[in-house]
């Protein structure tokens, strides 16, 4: 009995400082399971997200706006793709509140069916010329509760990885849930890009854009199966344990961490500012102002993605050692740079030149990103880390992302393209002031 009672605080202990308890028990299974469950949820709930992106930048416009004309129409499609980010914020405080206080693993899930099931909706709805303005305002909801979906995905699946992580390596292990934007943005664009090169241009615009959105029903399955075979986080059941669930999470995160919550925000602004201003906005600008080929474009595109996921494991994996706060800042100064040549590179509408431009946005955005993944969650704690570390991820991204396509759109119909590349250094000096003055967090103690 004594023995049974001196493991069972042992294990205790091992799961306050970080490591992997209980259920996990730190072996190389049942990490792989959580690296596993952690990617593939965030890939499949990013592929969701980065459809409807491609879409309204090549054919939402015309299904759902087509009363307007070509610069009004492509707004009104960036309009509808921006209230997702104002959902995420929502789905922060909902989905964080549960997750702080029933779990990680109940709460990722039913994230992970909100999101399928919204993106595999708008692979069916008519659009304007069958259901007249009911087919937008239908699409504007469809997309508000994609939003509000992977506004409580990334933090917990974050969560998952970093709270069942050795101490030593969080940032490793948290690569894996950052790699899901980089293979759903892949394999959206790869789909799009298929579909572009097998249909005519008719058969494309007119049913051909909606089977990405309806492969959503088998990719949600693969997320079920996959994220409901993991366990519980050890450092959340500790806090079960102990009795110390937040009965607000939200209201304790602004009581006890607003610094931590805007400058965590601020930190994340150039990553959604890189993301979305090269792959959404550069995708329209080049095909509708540039006349560069759509296939062309797509096909670059997946090129521009292997600079996003070679920066973001690169970034994230070193962190262990070089340090989170370091690498963050080291991404957000190149991004400085590379705001100001990236339209000189697009505008030359040389195929290598263009995806020299696209990739090294990509590059420096995953250089930020990757040790976000273990950086976030690390400023709050175990009690509000969850709604914490969601709210400052989401808010950048309302920030960051939401805006930047129309801000865009606006710039370059006003002042030329240049003026796009200074908007996007800009974000990267916000965003470098605001990790200056947070402090480096690798040593810290989860519980």
């Amino acid at each position: 009995m004594h023995s049974e009672t001196t493991a069972t605080s042992k294990q205790r202990v091992h799961a306050a400082d970080g490591a992997p308890a209980g259920d996990a028990g730190g072996s190389a299974e049942s990490m792989r399971r959580v690296a596993v469950a952690s990617f593939i949820g965030t890939a499949i709930e990013f592929y969701d997200f980065y459809i409807y992106g491609t879409a309204a930048a090549l054919v939402l416009n015309e299904a759902f706006f087509p009363t307007l004309d070509p610069v009004n129409a492509t707004l009104a499609s960036f309009s509808t793709y921006a209230v997702a980010f104002a959902a995420r914020p929502i789905g922060s405080v909902i989905f964080g509140h549960f997750g702080d206080r029933v779990g990680r693993k109940s709460v990722l899930v039913a994230s992970l069916l909100l999101m399928g099931l919204s993106t595999a909706l708008v692979g069916l709805l008519p659009g304007y010329g069958t259901w007249g303005i009911w087919a937008p305002l239908l699409l504007i909801l469809l997309r508000f509760l994609q939003g509000i979906g992977l506004g409580g995905e990334w933090g917990g699946a974050a969560l998952l990885a970093v709270e069942h992580a050795p101490k030593k390596k969080r940032g490793m292990y948290a690569a894996f849930p950052q790699l899901g934007p980089s293979v759903g943005f892949f394999a959206a664009t790869g789909v799009f890009w298929l579909l572009s090169s097998a249909l005519s241009d008719d058969a494309f615009r007119s049913w051909g854009w909606r089977v990405p959105f309806l492969l959503s029903f088998l990719l949600v399955g693969v997320g079920l199966f996959v994220r409901l075979r993991i366990s519980e986080t050890p450092v959340f059941a500790k806090v079960m344990e102990a009795q110390e669930a937040s009965k607000v999470p939200t209201l304790d995160v602004l009581r006890r961490h607003p610094r931590e919550l805007l400058l965590g925000a601020g930190g994340m602004v150039v990553a959604y500012g890189l993301f979305y201003t090269a792959t959404t906005y550069c995708l329209s600008y080049a095909t509708g102002t540039l006349h560069i080929s759509r296939n062309t474009m797509l096909g670059l595109s997946l090129v521009a993605c292997l600079f996003l996921a070679a920066g973001t494991w690169l970034a994230a994996t070193r962190s262990d050692g070089a340090g989170r706060r370091r690498l963050i800042l080291a991404g957000s100064a190149l991004a400085v740079v590379w705001g100001l040549v990236l339209f000189p590179l697009l505008d030359t509408e040389q195929p290598v030149l263009v995806a020299l431009a696209i990739g090294g946005a990509l590059f420096c955005m995953g250089v930020v990103y990757g040790p976000m993944g273990a950086y976030l969650p690390e400023l709050f704690g175990a009690n509000v880390r969850y709604s914490g570390a969601s709210l400052a991820y989401n808010l950048g991204g309302v920030l960051g992302g939401a805006v930047s396509p129309l801000v865009a759109t606006r710039l370059q119909s006003a002042f030329g393209s240049s003026s796009v590349g200074w908007y996007v250094s800009a974000m990267a000096v916000v965003s470098l002031l605001c990790v200056l003055a947070l402090p480096e967090t690798r040593e810290r103690e989860l519980a």
